[in-house]
């Protein structure tokens, strides 16, 4: 079997913000901690770095800075989705010239296009950029569920590598395993389900979770890309309750409320990401201890 481009645990970075403004200072410190716990990989501006509501100019900043940062210890998997494919374009062409080693590029949102317009979609980006793109499929928040027979068609262009799955859905690694090929990479987007996941054949995990404990969630793939299934169930049973936890509130006020809690950066979100709730804070709070963070 052919080595994935991609494995392991790759953080889905929060952004971290100060008086209403990216804290530079604060985002680098949190990428050093990340690289520092052993994760295998870094991903800025996605859904959890808060990129809808970011400008077009911070969310370039952003990805600058992380791959400045990580200054090739770790690979870079840089955020440019859009639901306009030219603007997608346009992100993925400024991945490249900054030096990240890939783009993630979401399936475009609002406007549901049909299985033909998606897959139009990426082979545009295939073809207007010579970068490694991998598919983030998320129909709980795009309304749009990209099929693997799209995924099988865009698994043969050259650019189009692999797959963010964050449908829950552990049968679609096997069927993607079958249909995709062996060079097709696949990452979890959901932490509760990534090792069953990872049993069905995927390669890792694009990880809220690990913003939070990046060196237990390494450790839990670390487990599970060698095969040791039993200790990556004993890492899966430890991290659920934090796994539940960061989603108690909208995604990503819980993450931001532990961090801050942590001391790392403040929990600041942008509207209409409000802060976190009492009872959701509480949650946090109690998984924090539990694994002995606090």
């Amino acid at each position: 079997m052919s080595d994935p481009l991609f494995k392991g645990v790759m953080p889905a970075l929060v952004t971290p913000f100060r008086d209403g403004a990216v804290d530079e200072e604060a985002f680098v410190a949190l990428v050093e901690r990340q690289i520092a716990g052993g994760v295998h990989g870094l991903v800025p501006v996605g859904t959890t770095g808060e990129t809808a509501t970011l400008s077009h100019d911070e969310h370039r900043r952003v990805v600058e800075l992380c791959v400045k940062t990580a200054a090739g210890r770790v690979p870079v998997v840089a955020g440019a989705g859009s639901n306009s494919t030219a603007e997608a374009i346009e992100l993925v062409r400024h991945a490249k010239t900054i030096g990240a080693d890939a783009a993630l590029v979401v399936t475009p949102y609002y406007n549901r296009p049909s299985q033909e317009g998606l897959y139009a979609h990426y082979a545009a980006i295939n073809e207007a950029v010579q970068l490694p793109v991998l598919v983030y499929n998320v129909p709980g928040r795009t309304s749009v569920d990209i099929s693997d027979a799209t995924l099988a068609r865009l698994a043969k262009l050259p650019n189009i590598v692999g797959v963010k799955d964050a449908t829950g859905d552990l049968e679609r690694a096997t069927r993607q395993r079958a249909l995709c090929g062996e060079g097709w990479t696949m990452l979890s987007g959901d932490d509760p389900t990534a090792l069953g996941y990872m049993a069905h054949g995927g390669h890792g995990c694009i990880s809220v979770t690990a913003n939070v404990a990046p060196d237990l969630c390494a450790a839990f793939y670390n487990a599970a890309l060698g095969e040791d299934w039993k200790g990556a169930l004993y890492w899966q049973d430890r991290l659920f309750r934090l796994h539940k936890a960061l989603f108690a509130d909208a995604s990503p006020s819980p993450t931001k409320f532990a961090l801050s809690h942590l001391g790392l950066c403040r929990e600041d979100a942008r509207l209409p990401i409000t802060p976190c709730s009492a009872s959701a804070r509480e949650e946090v709070t109690a998984a924090l201890k539990e694994l002995g963070l606090t």
